[in-house]
């Protein structure tokens, strides 16, 4: 992703939706989240995936933007699961999902403007 414009101003537009939807939810008091198995599981797959791309990132930055997604993707594994979340810990949640989306937008852009690096690991193609 470093040193390629377009995948950073993606991860922007994309993170920055995001913050938006978790700042609607909690300005419209809708604490409500989903609990069903598929929920759980889509989380569950995107906390994996993300997990797996954090070995895979050639720059710091990218290494910040998929940690900070990663974070936003096991807390929404988290409140998917504890289905007897009360109100003000999700509340809470949404509050720090919107901080953590918006912080992604910012490493998304600064992604973007990086100039990118080589791998140092040695490996081959």
């Amino acid at each position: 992703m470093c040193g390629l414009p377009f995948w950073g101003f993606a991860a922007f537009l994309g993170c920055a939706y995001l913050s938006y939807l978790s700042v609607v939810h909690v300005r419209r008091a809708e604490f409500d989240w989903p609990h069903d198995a598929w929920s759980i599981a889509g989380y569950g797959v995107w906390v994996l995936l993300m997990a797996g791309l954090m070995n895979e990132t050639r720059c710091r930055r990218e290494r910040t933007l998929f940690a900070l997604v990663l974070a936003n993707f096991l807390l929404g594994f988290v409140l998917a699961v504890w289905s007897n979340a009360p109100e003000h810990a999700v509340r809470q949640m949404r509050l720090a999902s919107a901080g953590m989306w918006g912080l992604a937008a910012v490493a998304g852009l600064t992604v973007m403007f990086s100039a990118g690096k080589q791998p140092t690991s040695g490996k081959g193609d």
